[in-house]
């Protein structure tokens, strides 16, 4: 395990450099500069897994200890891909170089470097597939932006797939309609057919596979986390909530991203899904089984990803649930809005989602027959159904971050700013091009949200947080809001980095704050143990 890295200081950081590289592309090698790139698979997980090549190695050492013949691995992989998957040959032959999505990569803003410009980045995998599946490139090579897979290129692949953070905003742009985050999934499945992926990816697969969930939380530890936020409930609001596990013939299965069962701020939101199902008498349980909303699978292969999100349904057909409501999180809605249908659907044993409080058919997910936390109360909220108090947020100014995936891959817009709008009295947007489908990423999905590779997430995350700091100091936002687990766990570091004074929150947790619930003794506090406006010493 390499030495902790010291971060370099906000100012050093902002100081980018856009400019021509001495260098053509092709012949400017890759720098694996501590602090900027993240661990490799542990060769205990690879072997959890069945994934090929299993031994220990680092991004560091010279040798990577690749297996014999990895040329012909990855070139018959991509073959196969080329078969399987009709987008991803398009993706290859239709890019004209427009450069429409250079500038719209987060991560080019913040390092430009130009092999992070998704066009360019795409033409890292591309010119090995002019070489080797193109007669332009068989006959005329570089000339014709081909070139061989050697050693140097498969790093250069590592470097960069992991890298993009599959957040999809430079396909918004694109008029051609190339998802660039596809071509990084293709890239990255490649490189796993020869055991190159990094440890906070293949860690959490592995746990997931073997416990159900990410963070390898066994039955008795999540039940008794959930306990101790039960605890909490009641001394705040004097209400004793009694959730269920595993119980069978339950009418709704709940399940969340396992980052809200452990550590702050995700506790107070799954404190304010317990607050909101016990006020509603919803007929719900969780399962300590398939205990995972998220799926890192989906930045591994599209068969892990697929194998990871059958545990879900699984778990639903063995309780007997008339469907499935989701907590918030980010790519657990993508996979679910885009791929589960193809996977494992129609999920025909389940039922339509039908809010047992206010009749809602939920249309769009006939098929999946599940829905979001934010359009079930969102739903609520619009029928009248709930007793909200919005001054007890009255302390903050909130700012709402779209989260890739539910916005881009799914298109949850709306449903989560009509949440904290009936519970925040003041609510302020980022600026236009920054929110909504154009959202800039958080800096740390699809895997990256490690802690050796915090200059990378930092740099990532900086067009996001200079979007922050605009309406902190216009507005004096204080809070932003989001519902996605990555980045719950992210963004108090990237606030604490470019934006100190900003905190972060689930959007569930605000609502919870403002949740009048019947038979409440005289709330003094919030969720976090922190004075309400009017009350103790906050006023």
């Amino acid at each position: 395990m390499a030495p902790k890295v010291k971060l370099p200081k906000p100012g050093e950081l902002a100081k980018i450099e856009f400019k021509t590289p001495a260098t053509d592309w092709m012949d400017t090698p890759v720098e694996f500069k501590p602090g900027t790139f993240c661990w490799g698979s542990k060769e205990k997980d690879l072997l959890t897994l069945g994934l090929p090549n299993p031994r220990q190695w680092s991004p560091a050492d010279e040798d990577w200890k690749v297996p014999e013949g990895w040329e012909t691995t990855i070139l018959e992989g991509m073959a196969e891909r080329l078969s399987k998957y009709r987008s991803f040959k398009i993706f290859m032959d239709i890019c004209v170089r427009c450069g429409a999505c250079a500038d719209k990569c987060h991560f080019y803003i913040a390092t430009g470097d130009p092999k992070n410009m998704p066009v360019l980045r795409a033409e890292l995998i591309r010119s090995v597939y002019k070489k080797y599946f193109t007669k332009s490139g068989k006959f005329l090579g570089r000339l014709a932006g081909a070139r061989e897979l050697d050693m140097d290129v498969l790093k250069e692949w590592w470097s960069y797939f992991f890298q993009c953070t599959e957040c999809r905003r430079c396909s918004v742009f694109c008029p051609y309609g190339i998802d660039q985050a596809e071509v990084t999934i293709i890239g990255r499945e490649l490189l796993n057919l020869v055991g190159l992926n990094i440890d906070w990816i293949s860690g959490p697969v592995a746990n997931c596979y073997m416990k159900g969930n990410h963070l390898g939380l066994e039955p008795h530890a999540i039940a008794g986390n959930i306990e101790s936020m039960v605890d909490d409930i009641e001394d705040i609001t004097g209400i004793r909530v009694n959730p269920t596990f595993n119980r069978k013939g339950a009418e709704i299965l709940f399940i969340t991203p396992s980052g809200d069962l452990l550590g702050e701020p995700g506790i107070q939101t799954c404190m304010g899904y317990l607050m909101l199902f016990h006020e509603l008498g919803l007929d719900y349980t969780w399962s300590t089984y398939a205990s995972e909303g998220g799926n890192f699978g989906f930045f591994t292969s599209n068969d892990m990803a697929k194998r990871l999100n059958y545990k879900i349904y699984a778990e639903a057909k063995r309780l007997g649930v008339k469907y499935i409501i989701g907590g918030e999180c980010g790519h657990m809605w993508r996979v679910l809005n885009q791929y589960m249908d193809t996977w494992h659907g129609p999920a025909d044993f389940l039922e339509v989602p039908v809010s047992p409080i206010t009749g809602t058919v939920f249309e769009n997910a006939r098929s999946t027959k599940m829905i979001h936390i934010s359009e079930f109360t969102a739903d609520l909220i619009k029928h009248n159904k709930l007793n909200l108090d919005p001054t007890r947020n009255d302390h903050l100014k909130v700012t709402f971050h779209d989260s890739c995936n539910p916005s881009r891959g799914m298109g949850l817009l709306d449903e989560p700013r009509e949440i904290i709008k009936a519970v925040c009295n003041n609510f302020y947007e980022m600026p236009e091009n920054t929110i909504r489908e154009k959202t800039f990423c958080c800096g740390a999905g699809s895997g990256l949200n490690a802690s050796e590779n915090m200059e990378q997430r930092m740099r990532g995350g900086f067009p996001r947080a200079n979007a922050v700091k605009y309406v902190q100091e216009k507005h004096g936002v204080n809070m932003l809001a989001n519902i996605c687990a990555v980045d719950r766990a992210h963004f108090p570091a990237l606030m604490d980095y470019w934006n100190p004074g900003v905190g972060v929150t689930g959007v569930t947790e605000l609502l919870a704050n403002a949740l009048v619930m019947k038979g409440e003794k005289e709330r003094t506090t919030n969720l976090r143990f922190e004075d309400l406006p009017g009350k103790g010493g906050n006023e």
